[in-house]
């Protein structure tokens, strides 16, 4: 019998620490070539508004596919901007295992690959977390990030000045602009649908970290062209050069893939500023869903 996993199931089940190893493992192999893998099929159903997408992926024992809906118009109301399902599958005889609900495995891979690239990158003694953005995932990544580093001040800001004064009572953050958030921070959190940058290099901190994983279309930026000149890491250098306007429209340099670092294919840069550019990978889903699947008790 297939199983169903609703929203409420995969909270209680997945845990940050299991996640974040699952991620790093997860990028490595996608990295090593043992995941296959196309870019995500995206359709635009109305430009800015309404998106769809199609994400596959096939894994060494497992495969999934993760239908996704982005509606940014959807922030500020009940409605999530970001709705999933996933189904995952044996890879061996392509049996069906499980459909699950998969707007929160988004949400919770989303910042465990950002966590797992944070314990790799940052700075051993930083102790300063900035997080551009206020809605789910700044939560997510506030969560994830505190999970791997002991952060002693967390400063946020939002375009919305109110939603940065929300989530600061909520979480024991100072509400700032977006230059004093950022100025002095050890790890910086971008995650927004900016369309112009709102992070300027010239505010950076030699040797801070950045998780820029906001704006996810070709033609929006999260960055300058100052702060995308530092070391240029990235989830899928396929992707990033299809979708991430961060990376087209600066012309930035890739250094490497994330996945090459925790495969030990590629040395770990140190005593450098680092930015990490994640789209999301459908191979990050399987994974977490997996997870999800193993422990609700089903076994492949």
């Amino acid at each position: 019998m297939v199983m169903y996993v609703d929203e409420a199931r995969v909270r209680a089940l997945l845990r940050w620490d299991a996640l974040i190893g699952a991620m790093e493992s997860a990028l490595a192999a996608f990295s090593s070539g043992r995941v296959i893998q196309p870019v995500r099929s995206m359709i635009t159903i109305e430009e800015d508004r309404r998106y769809l997408g199609i994400m596959p992926a096939v894994a060494e024992d497992v495969m999934g596919l993760k239908v996704v809906s982005f509606y940014p118009g959807n922030a500020g109301t009940v409605v999530p901007t970001h709705l999933a399902m996933i189904v995952l599958l044996r890879s061996d005889t392509g049996e069906p295992l499980a459909v699950m609900d998969g707007r929160l495995i988004t949400e919770m891979r989303t910042a465990a690959v950002s966590a797992a690239v944070t314990r790799c990158l940052a700075p051993p003694a930083g102790s300063v977390l900035a997080l551009l953005g206020s809605g789910v995932q700044a939560k997510a990544h506030l969560e994830a990030l505190s999970s791997v580093c002991t952060f002693r001040e967390i400063r946020v800001w939002s375009r919305t000045a109110d939603h940065a004064r929300r989530f600061a009572a909520e979480h024991g953050a100072a509400a700032m602009d977006a230059e004093s958030a950022v100025r002095g921070a050890d790890v910086i959190v971008t995650a927004t649908n900016a369309r112009e940058p709102i992070l300027k290099g010239a505010w950076l901190k030699p040797g801070a970290h950045v998780n820029a994983i906001g704006s996810p279309r070709p033609t929006w930026r999260e960055l300058d062209d100052e702060a995308m000149a530092n070391v240029l890491l990235v989830d899928s250098r396929e992707a990033v050069l299809k979708e991430s306007g961060d990376v087209i429209l600066s012309k930035a340099s890739i250094h490497a893939e994330v996945g090459e670092i925790f495969a030990k294919r590629v040395r770990r840069p140190e005593g450098v500023t680092t930015i990490f550019k994640s789209v999301g990978l459908a191979v990050e889903d399987v994974a977490a869903a997996r997870l999800v699947f193993e422990a609700s008790g089903g076994k492949r």
